[in-house]
């Protein structure tokens, strides 16, 4: 009768959420690019607004995504619901953010 061999398996290692540095090419994210739009507009914007002035100031282009804006309509809202208080965005409308004062 042949005996079964048990190995133990090492245990996982643990991810742990660290801050994102800076990126080596200099270009912002496209939240980034979103706080420094919506810093200098001062206006409450629409996403497809923000979306717009980023690629027309350079700041942020698409990296080929259908749909950019909604992409960064989630991304604020993400950060809303993670951070709370401390988020960079407040929802003032339907579809519109203004950055926190």
């Amino acid at each position: 009768m042949a005996t079964k061999k048990t190995t133990k398996k090492a245990p996982a290692k643990k991810v742990t959420k660290t801050t994102r540095a800076a990126k080596p090419d200099g270009k912002l994210s496209q939240l980034d690019a979103a706080v420094k739009v919506l810093g200098e507009s001062g206006t409450p914007m629409t996403t497809k607004a923000m979306i717009e002035a980023m690629a027309t100031k350079g700041y942020w282009t698409s990296p080929g995504g259908a749909t950019p804006a909604q992409t960064l309509y989630s991304a604020i809202l993400r950060e809303l619901q993670k951070k709370g208080a401390d988020a960079r965005f407040t929802k003032v409308d339907r579809g519109q953010f203004t950055l926190k004062q």
